[in-house]
């Protein structure tokens, strides 16, 4: 085990990139790490968070029910929408433009060996930040990911989705958080195989469009402050 723990993290934007490219190398990222502490060299570990936006593709966790998905393949193509079955937690999502996706690739012994704390620390950054623009985001019992009204079944809707990958306390995949994103493309799914919730942006709710680099920007900023880690 090494003897002081590496809370750098380097911040990287893979732009707009192909999903099942931008899986690959999150996969190479993460093996990477792996073989480094199965050689017994943990302190050469790098953590990362990785920025990136997707072309219009759904993806369907491996605990996911292909009955949330409610449009044809002849439908997914006129749309030019991709299917991609993945193997993070979770159920069915989107990821489109104008949406921050996140991948932390972090060895989480450099900061909690727990994958609940994790998830509530991922949205604890994602509530600090839309917080920002004065949306008051909450969490709603037994739902991973973060919402809006979430003690109000007519109201509630999530606006950041989230699912994550852990192999020997290397993490994956992330979190999904509409900005400026085209919210219809949700109405060809269940969004995480729950019925009956809409899903909400950060322009929907302040009613004008965002800046994504400010956005992740202030992103950077509280990940930076939950994780008490810092830019390498």
């Amino acid at each position: 085990m090494k003897s002081m723990k590496n809370k750098k993290v380097i911040i990287e934007d893979w732009e707009r990139i192909g999903y099942q490219k931008a899986w690959d190398r999150q996969e190479a990222l993460l093996h990477k790490n792996v073989q480094l502490k199965h050689d017994d060299k943990q302190d050469e570990t790098q953590n990362r968070l990785i920025f990136c936006e997707h072309p219009p593709v759904f993806t369907l966790g491996k605990s996911g029910h292909m009955a949330n998905l409610l449009a044809s393949q002849d439908r997914l193509k006129e749309k030019g929408i991709e299917f991609v079955k993945t193997n993070r937690g979770g159920d069915i999502t989107f990821h489109g433009p104008e949406q921050i996706v996140g991948y932390p690739i972090l060895d989480l012994e450099n900061f909690f060996t727990d994958i609940a704390k994790y998830l509530r620390s991922l949205e604890e950054v994602i509530i600090r930040t839309i917080a920002e623009y004065g949306i008051n985001g909450e969490r709603s019992k037994g739902k991973t990911g973060v919402w809006i009204d979430a003690k109000d079944p007519a109201k509630a809707r999530k606006i950041c989705a989230m699912g994550v990958r852990c192999s020997r306390w290397v993490t994956m995949h992330g979190f999904a958080l509409n900005v400026n994103t085209d919210l219809s493309y949700f109405d060809l799914i269940v969004p995480c195989g729950i019925k009956d919730k809409k899903v909400a942006s950060i322009k929907e709710e302040v009613g004008q469009d965002i800046d994504m680099a400010e956005v992740k920007q202030k992103l950077v900023r509280h990940f930076e402050e939950v994780f008490e880690a810092s830019r390498q």
